[in-house]
C-alpha cells in the first residue's frame, strides 16, 4: 500500500470536497493535490532525491499536510520535528536523520535567518508563512508557483513514510522508522474496527509530529472525509471549531479532556455535534474519564493504546465498555483488545508470558510494528526481538485478552521492596474534589531506596492540606502506596502531545543522586 491512494481517490471521486479546514482556508481535494505534486516537483528542483530526508519545523497547518503529502509523493523521507525542542534538540535531530532541506513557519523563522539551525548537510531552508522571507532563504509560495505538477511515485510497501523522533521525555530522542506498510496496517486495521465514514468532520488538534496527529492525516486522506485542523491545542478554540463546523470526530490525550471540560465555554450544547472521542497517548484517571463521560452521554468513547513505534493504535477499548456494563465489568479502565493487525503478550523480564492477572512487560507484533530506530542499530536490536517489539509498559491481562495499563516500567516506583504504579496513586488523588491536576513520581529515600512523592495543582479557590490529600489516599491504598510528600504547585508540566513531563518533575530531586 502507499499513502497516496486515498488522495487519488479523492480526486477521482469528489475533487471539490473540502478536505482541509485551517482558520478560514478551505483547500479541495483537487486543489490539495495539485500543490502537492507541485511541491514535489520542488523537491527534485532542490536536488533531492528519493529516500532522502526533509524536515519541517512548524505548527499544524494546510502547508504541514501539502508537505508530508509531497514527501510521499516524491519518495522523499519526512521529518517532523518537535516545536516544544530546544535549538540544540532541533539541530541534534537534524544532523541524526542527515536533512538536506527544512521547511518553517513564522515561529521559527528567527531560528533558520540567523543560521542557528544549520547542520552539515542542511542544504535548503524555505519558510511557509506570511511574514517577509530574509535573505538566504527560499519561499514556499514562490517555489510553487515557478514549479509544474510531479507524477506521483507511488512508492509504498517498506519505503519509509516518515521519520519520527520520540517525544525524550524518558531520554535523548530517537527517530523512529514507520513505512507506508506500517501506518496502512494500523490506520485499516482501526478504521475496520472503528468505522470511519468520509461524512464525518474530523478534528485534528494534536501537532503532526506525533503519531497520533500524523496518523489522523493518513486516516483522513484514506477515507477522503474533511479535517478541521487547528495550529495547536487549546480548549476554547477546539470549542469554537466545533461549533463552526460542526465536528463529528475528535482525538485527545486525557490532559486535553480534563482542559476541554474545565474550560468556562464546555457545555453538553457546546460539542451537540460530536459523535466520538478517541483518547489515549497516557492513562487517564478513573475520575476524569467519569467526569467526562458524565459531561457527555450521547458521545461514543473510545481508548486506544499504541505508541509511536507501532504507528499508533494497538488495542482499543470500544464503546460499550463505556457504559454500565464496562462499569459493571471494570473494563471502563482497559486500554481494550488487541486490533486486527497486532498480536499482544504480557511477559515476564525473561520473555515468557505470564498468567493472565499478572503484571509484566507488553510486547507487539505484527505489520505496523516499525522498521527500527535511524541510525540506532544496538538499540534496534534490544527493541525488536525475535519478532516482537519490548514496549517497555507494564500492563496485565484478564481472561477475555483485555489490557490494563499500568505503567511504563521504569516509571514504576520500588519504595522498601515494594512495586508502586504511579497511575493507581494518580487515581486516587484525582478523587479529592479538590484535585485538579496531578502527577506522582519516585525520589530519593535513604531508607526504603525510593518514596512516593505527589505534586498537585488545585482547582481554583480551593486551598488543601497535604497531610489531607494523603489521608484520603488511605481510604483506598495501602499505606506504602500513599504519597509521603505532597507539593502544591500552580502547574504540571506538560509536553506538546499533552504528556506530563515527568522526567522534568524528577530531575530536582535526582540531579544530587549517584
Amino acid at each position: 500500500m502507499y499513502l497516496t491512494q486515498g488522495l487519488h481517490r479523492s480526486v477521482q471521486r469528489q475533487p471539490d470536497k473540502v478536505a482541509v479546514i485551517h482558520g478560514e482556508r478551505q483547500t479541495t481535494y483537487r486543489t490539495l493535490y495539485d500543490r502537492a505534486c507541485r511541491l514535489a516537483a520542488v523537491f527534485t528542483g532542490l536536488g533531492m532525491n528519493t529516500g532522502d530526508r526533509a524536515a519541517i519545523l512548524a505548527h499544524n497547518s494546510t502547508e504541514y499536510v501539502e508537505f508530508i503529502l509531497a514527501s510521499w509523493i516524491s519518495g522523499i523521507i519526512p521529518v517532523p520535528l518537535n516545536t516544544r525542542w530546544s535549538k540544540k534538540e532541533i539541530r541534534a535531530a537534524l544532523d541524526d536523520c542527515g536533512a538536506s532541506a527544512l521547511y518553517v513557519d513564522d515561529s521559527f523563522l528567527d531560528f533558520a535567518a540567523g543560521r542557528e539551525l544549520d547542520t552539515p548537510s542542511l542544504r535548503h531552508i524555505v519558510h511557509m508563512g506570511t511574514k517577509e522571507t530574509p535573505d538566504g532563504l527560499k519561499n514556499h509560495e514562490t517555489l510553487l508557483r515557478s514549479t509544474a505538477p510531479a507524477a506521483d511515485k507511488r512508492l509504498g510497501g517498506d519505503h519509509l513514510a516518515v521519520i519520527l523522533y520520540t517525544s525524550g521525555t524518558t531520554g535523548q530522542p530517537k527517530g523512529v522508522m514507520l513505512s507506508h506498510g506500517n501506518f496502512g496496517a494500523a490506520a485499516l486495521a482501526r478504521m475496520a474496527e472503528v468505522p470511519s465514514p468520509s461524512e464525518g468532520i474530523q478534528l485534528n488538534a494534536t501537532p503532526m509530529f506525533h503519531v497520533a496527529g500524523l496518523g489522523r492525516l493518513v486516516q483522513t486522506v484514506i477515507t477522503g472525509a474533511s479535517c478541521v485542523i487547528l495550529r495547536q491545542f487549546r480548549p476554547e478554540d477546539v470549542l469554537d471549531a466545533v461549533a463552526r463546523h460542526k465536528i463529528t470526530d475528535l482525538l485527545l490525550v486525557p490532559s486535553m479532556i480534563q482542559m476541554l471540560l474545565d474550560c468556562p465555554a464546555f457545555s453538553p450544547t457546546a460539542v451537540s455535534s460530536v459523535t466520538r472521542i478517541v483518547y489515549g497517548a497516557s492513562p487517564i484517571p478513573a475520575p476524569l474519564l467519569d467526569r467526562a463521560v458524565a459531561a457527555m452521554p450521547k458521545v461514543e468513547f473510545l481508548h486506544t493504546y499504541g505508541m509511536t513505534e507501532t504507528a499508533a493504535t494497538v488495542t482499543i477499548n470500544p464503546g460499550f465498555n463505556h457504559g454500565p456494563e464496562g462499569l459493571r465489568t471494570g473494563r471502563i479502565r482497559s486500554a481494550g483488545r488487541c486490533g486486527y493487525a497486532t498480536e499482544v503478550k504480557i511477559v515476564d523480564p525473561a520473555g515468557n508470558e505470564v498468567p493472565r492477572g499478572t503484571v509484566g512487560e507488553i510486547i507487539v507484533r505484527g505489520p505496523l510494528v516499525m522498521q527500527g530506530y535511524w541510525n540506532r542499530p544496538e538499540e534496534t536490536d534490544a527493541t525488536l526481538r525475535d519478532g516482537w517489539l519490548y514496549t517497555g509498559d507494564g500492563a496485565w491481562m484478564d481472561e477475555s485478552g483485555y489490557l490494563f495499563v499500568v505503567e511504563r516500567l521504569k516509571d514504576m516506583i520500588i519504595t522498601g521492596g515494594e512495586n508502586v504504579y504511579s497511575a493507581e496513586v494518580e487515581n486516587a488523588l484525582s478523587t479529592h474534589p479538590a484535585v485538579a491536576m496531578c502527577a506522582v513520581i519516585g525520589v530519593p529515600h535513604p531508607t526504603w531506596g525510593e518514596a512516593v512523592h505527589a505534586i498537585v495543582v488545585l482547582r481554583d479557590g480551593r486551598a488543601v492540606a497535604g497531610t489531607e490529600l494523603s489521608d484520603h489516599c488511605r481510604q483506598t491504598l495501602a499505606g506504602y502506596k500513599c504519597p509521603k510528600s505532597i507539593e502544591i504547585k500552580d502547574f504540571i508540566p506538560i509536553s506538546a502531545t499533552g504528556k506530563i513531563l515527568k522526567t522534568v518533575l524528577r530531575k530536582p530531586f535526582w540531579d544530587a543522586t549517584a
